[in-house]
């Protein structure tokens, strides 16, 4: 059988007689159909369209790609289309493809904005998603103040599932890279410190930048991508199946029921996990100067005890109690903003871990400077 054929003839009654023959397969070359469109365009338009595929071979959806596209051009016009004496598959499949509706959503069209408008949209987003914000924001001081009156409603099973995830379960990612942050920082200290024979002040180094900053912003970042991406694809997940808004059905305040319960136990574990990381690192810069530069334990202790003071495990506390309340805001506000669909999901947790690293990174130099200011 040769390839599909196309032709067309007009009767004197006003009716387009659409000749179709050979084989039309979407694998093959498909004949054009711009003349006959014009003919349809012509300025005294068929009336009656009808169909011979007597000839006609093998067929696929290439022919029915045709047809589809020939009832969209004759829509709005006074020209009937009789799919009559198509063979019945085709005539099932047309009947299917105009029962089931086209998603106006599903095709993109490409639209060209000017720069202004570009700019007004983002201003505009940008300006809803502080307003998004606050809000929440406003939402949770307000379960806050529930839970202070013995109001607030959640499940104390959940609050203690939370907890384990956001303390125990993070111990053993956290005591690695803690490790491992007190060993690189050892041997980057060694380099200059050994050039004055002061190897000894390892221990300082080391002391120093764990408890003040180093131990509570690698927890901080360990627990936005472990811990606050797990917040933000759960609730997106219940946003996605409709659970949240069975719980405004039934009564129960969402913030209150997922959201209250993560942001405390968050809040109260970040900061032992950072005294954790601390002594991690310490024990990690322990190892460098014992085994490169025989450093005694009892010196090492000694000198890490007289070095470090009490103002700097505080300000690295309150950086933790600050970097928690970071994560789990970020991370349950990215859940309850995600969208109804599974790639809103990834967006959501993506948007949650980065949003999280940032306000960590601007958080520490604010307490930086707070800290410099009051001479801490």
């Amino acid at each position: 059988m040769n390839q599909g054929e196309l032709h067309f003839e007009r009767s004197p009654e006003n009716t387009l007689t659409i000749n179709v023959s050979g084989d039309w397969k979407i694998a093959d070359a498909l004949p054009s159909s711009d003349d006959l469109m014009k003919e349809i365009d012509a300025e005294a338009p068929p009336q009656r369209i009808i169909f011979d595929t007597r000839a006609l071979g093998g067929w696929d959806s290439g022919l029915l790609t045709f047809l589809v596209r020939l009832k969209h051009h004759c829509s709005g016009k006074d020209t009937t289309i009789d799919f009559g004496g198509l063979p019945k598959g085709v005539q099932r499949l047309l009947d299917l493809s105009s029962v089931v509706p086209e998603r106006k959503e599903a095709r993109r069209d490409s639209i060209r904005v000017s720069l202004l408008t570009h700019i007004s949209q983002v201003e505009g987003n940008i300006w809803h998603s502080i307003l998004e914000t606050l809000s929440f924001i406003g939402e949770v001081s307000v379960s806050f103040f529930r839970l202070f009156t013995g109001k607030a409603r959640f499940r104390r099973s959940d609050f203690m599932l939370v907890l384990e995830e956001s303390g125990v379960d993070a111990l053993p990612i956290v005591s690695l890279i803690s490790f491992l942050v007190g060993l690189i920082l050892a041997f980057v200290g060694s380099i200059q410190l050994k050039m004055f024979g002061a190897q000894i002040f390892i221990a300082d180094l080391v002391g120093i930048a764990m408890t003040r900053a180093m131990g509570a912003i690698m927890v901080g970042i360990i627990m936005a991508g472990r811990t606050g991406a797990a917040f933000a694809a759960r609730i997106g997940t219940m946003q996605v199946n409709e659970e949240i808004d069975a719980l405004r059905t039934s009564g129960i305040s969402p913030v209150e029921f997922l959201v209250l319960p993560r942001i405390i136990a968050m809040t109260l574990m970040l900061p032992l996990l950072t005294l954790y990381a601390d002594l991690m690192g310490m024990l990690g810069g322990l190892v460098v100067s014992v085994t490169g530069f025989g450093i005694g334990m009892n010196e090492y202790f000694q000198e890490t005890k007289d070095s470090v003071a009490m103002a700097n495990i505080w300000v690295g506390l309150f950086s933790s109690f600050v970097f928690g309340i970071i994560v789990s805001l970020t991370g349950c506000l990215r859940g309850m903003q995600c969208g109804r669909s599974a790639s809103a999901v990834g967006d959501a947790t993506t948007s949650a871990v980065v949003t999280s690293i940032v306000g960590i990174v601007i958080a520490t130099a604010i307490i930086t400077i707070l800290c410099d200011a009051l001479g801490i």
